[in-house]
């Protein structure tokens, strides 16, 4: 489905009803994955987006974050549940495009808008959702009282001078409920909105400022007293409750939402709580099925097709920005640090309680070095295409090296792919390229091949500004007992270069934070391509849903034999 690309009016999205009561939006959700966004009267005016599924509509509250205003940066972010969108639109663009889960206690998927019926309705808080001064200038204009005694006796009544449909909305709002009540003369629209339950004219106490984004239901009150309504539960079961560090569904926060209080680094040692997870569990998307194989042709096909539209360039940002993630340099919020006891993985990991951080980089790693490898090996037609195969690769290491996107655990994982006996084996295939992309092959060569082997030596580029993220792999290796190769005294000499490196690294980790982010700054990354390049996503298409929970060591001794035997059938031996 096309969703529209005018992101900033509303009143252009033909899923937006403006104000909605909930009765109204449930009679026009009929089938699963029917949605809409609706501005509902008992959150205020803020946007709900409500959905149909499993036979029954849930309402979900989009939260609105504002930000400091910046030149270049939006005035406000949209969340759903763990990511933030920097308009309403996109983020609706984003979950239906990806038909990602609106959350994930309900799995809700939403896929057909539901289109409005008439002119748009305006609500009086509608002005919130989109950042224009002269809405807000118009809104500021309809709102007028005064603290003097004498100002009472105008309480429901238009001025003289301003009597259109605004003098009416006040007059409207300060009658609203059962009793008449009096309001205190700063009360400003938003806060009498929030008092009030639009949809059956009730006064009810006010809902908390972030409840969780669950569907809605009425829970009893431990008091004893009737059930109250709750259109988002404010409460959460216990069974959902979760120990910091350990897989907690924390929001992700963004680079472009980076306050200047949180740049500033807070070099203090605290005890570390728990082992933490920077490894999202897997969520449902278009692109695997719950229950999946191992490399379904028609997953292998859909992501062949991902990378071929993007340029190596754009590929790089999209592996980098889930690198730094998966390393704890971006994304990591004040809990996390609380639990982990220092400001980022890149000190973590060199930590004795990093085992955990170590072990989920040595796998994506590995993951991500085999999943390369599959996109040359699974090329079963002619010989150019393996070719273009191999280009597409060395481009792909050539814009993440320093200088470019700053990637070095990504150009250390695609250059593992290159390097892979059963790729490098194919003699016939490695002609055809040097044949038919002799700049390529030059690049690899003379550029490429000496850049790794200075890296994992320790002596290659590591300084932030050209590297946004550092080699890890030889640090990681080494802390997990991984023996240096090499004689005994070159094992020592590079064993000393290791353990320096990894140290100025951690030292480094605010500058290489600073660096990730302005590679990223402007940078809209796709959702289907960003969720193919997480380590969750690369072990199940690679192992299939059930082989992905096997030991590591199992599963890659298992696919080794995979590549051997494809690698055997397009070049055999002999």
């Amino acid at each position: 489905m096309q969703m529209p690309q005018d992101g900033e009016d509303l009143a252009r999205q033909p899923w937006y009803h403006g104000p909605l009561s909930r009765q109204k939006a449930e009679a026009l959700l009929q089938q699963d994955g029917d949605f809409l966004v609706r501005a509902s009267g008992s959150r205020g005016g803020g946007p709900v987006l409500s959905c149909c599924w499993g036979g029954s509509v849930l309402h979900f509250e989009v939260l609105r974050v504002a930000l400091r205003p910046r030149p270049g940066r939006p005035t406000a972010l949209f969340q759903l549940e763990d990511e933030r969108f920097p308009s309403l639109p996109a983020l609706v663009r984003s979950y239906v495009a990806g038909r990602r889960p609106l959350s994930q206690a309900t799995g809700a998927v939403a896929s057909r808008p539901v289109s409005r019926q008439g002119p748009l309705r305006r609500s009086f808080s509608e002005d919130t959702l989109v950042d224009s001064p002269a809405r807000v200038e118009s809104l500021r204009a309809r709102k007028w009282s005064d603290s003097q005694p004498a100002g009472l006796e105008h309480v429901g009544r238009p001025r003289k001078d301003n009597s259109g449909p605004g003098a009416m909305l006040v007059s409207a709002l300060l009658r609203t409920g059962s009793d008449p009540t009096l309001l205190k003369a700063g009360a400003s629209l938003r806060a009498t909105a929030d008092g009030l339950r639009a949809s059956d004219g009730q006064l009810h106490a006010k809902a908390p400022d972030k409840p969780p984004r669950t569907p809605s239901l009425v829970l009893p009150d431990v008091t004893e007293r009737p059930p109250v309504y709750c259109e988002l539960v404010p409460r959460m079961p216990s069974a959902q409750r979760t120990l910091p560090g350990q897989g907690c569904p924390e929001p992700d926060i963004p680079w472009w939402e980076i306050h200047e209080e949180e740049d500033k680094e807070d070099r203090s040692f605290r005890r570390p709580q728990a082992e933490v997870s920077f490894c999202r569990p897997y969520n449902p998307s278009g692109l695997l099925g719950p229950q999946n194989r191992p490399l379904e042709p028609g997953v292998l096909r859909i992501l062949r097709g991902l990378f071929l539209e993007h340029h190596p360039g754009s590929t790089a940002l999209h592996l980098l920005l889930m690198d730094c993630q998966a390393a704890g340099l971006l994304g990591v919020t004040s809990t996390r640090h609380q639990v982990m006891g220092v400001g980022s993985g890149l000190e973590l990991l060199t930590l004795p309680h990093g085992h955990c951080l170590r072990l989920e980089l040595l796998e994506r790693h590995e993951a991500l070095a085999l999943a390369g490898a599959l996109a040359v090996l699974g090329c079963a037609g002619p010989l150019e295409e393996r070719a273009a195969a191999l280009r597409g690769l060395v481009e792909l290491a050539l814009a993440l090296g320093p200088g470019a996107a700053g990637d070095l655990p990504g150009l250390a994982a695609v250059m593992d792919a290159l390097l892979m006996p059963q790729v490098s084996r194919l003699e016939r295939t490695w002609r055809q390229f040097r044949r038919s992309h002799t700049e390529a092959a030059l690049a690899f060569e003379q550029e490429l091949k000496p850049l790794m082997r200075a890296l994992d030596e320790g002596a290659g580029p590591c300084e932030p500004g050209e590297v946004a993220l550092p080699h890890v792999a030889p640090a990681v290796r080494l802390l997990e007992g991984a023996d240096p190769p090499g004689p005994l005294d070159e094992s020592c000499e590079r064993l000393l270069h290791t353990l320096q490196g990894a140290r100025q690294m951690a030292r480094n980790a605010p500058k290489f934070r600073e660096v990730a982010a302005r590679r990223l700054r402007g940078f809209r990354p796709n959702p289907l391509l960003r969720e193919a390049l997480t380590t969750c996503f690369v072990r199940r298409l690679l192992w299939g849903s059930r082989g992905a929970g096997a030991p590591r060591a199992e599963r890659l001794e298992k696919f080794q034999r995979v590549l051997s035997a494809l690698s055997q059938r397009l070049e055999p031996d002999g």
